[in-house]
């Protein structure tokens, strides 16, 4: 005996209540309200690269968003923690790949983060992955080459410059992380 199963679409998604994704047709329920930690490190991510787009002329058609829809299919919606897109112009969900994605891992999302948009994200060529976790104050950063990521390494106090996108734009780890490690010890 076999088990239907019903696959959604955008049309689906977009009247339900609450916050979910949909991955492949299939609906996921995203996490509750993040921490205060997962809260104040996307800040300090989101103020990091905001500063460097306002000051330089090359980037006025980039953003950096937070908790925006990136539509990838009909039946494939996520909500990235953070993004950085060029030359977007969708108004209600990312239409094409960001540039970079930042996703804060939580042990409900952890799983989601590391597999399944990680390999997601690789699929539709996002140029970086930064995959962080609040816990050990370190990000995964990785880059597409091929086609397939790239791990370029673990971030705790490093500056990394973006100098192949359309607008060069760099981020400080040891700023995104450093009040956190102030208040950990």
């Amino acid at each position: 005996m076999s088990v239907a199963v019903e696959n959604y679409s955008y049309d689906d998604y977009k009247n339900w209540e609450g916050d979910w994704e949909l991955i492949e047709g299939y609906p996921v329920a995203m996490a509750p309200s993040p921490m205060k930690i997962h809260q104040n490190i996307s800040a300090e991510f989101i103020f990091e690269i905001k500063k460097q787009l306002e000051d330089k002329e090359d980037c006025e058609e980039c953003e950096v968003l937070a908790e925006m829809d990136y539509k990838i299919s009909d039946d494939t919606v996520v909500r990235p923690d953070i993004v950085l897109t060029c030359g977007e112009e969708g108004e209600y969900y990312l239409t094409k790949a960001p540039k970079i994605i930042v996703e804060i891992i939580s042990k409900a999302t952890a799983r989601r983060d590391e597999k399944v948009k990680f390999e997601l994200y690789e699929r539709e060529k996002v140029a970086y992955y930064i995959i962080v976790y609040p816990d050990d104050l370190v990000a995964k950063l990785y880059k597409i080459r091929d086609s397939k990521y790239d791990k370029v390494g673990d971030m705790t106090k490093e500056i990394y410059t973006f100098d192949d996108l359309e607008c060069e734009l760099s981020i400080d780890f040891n700023n995104i992380f450093k009040r956190f490690r102030a208040t950990s010890k």
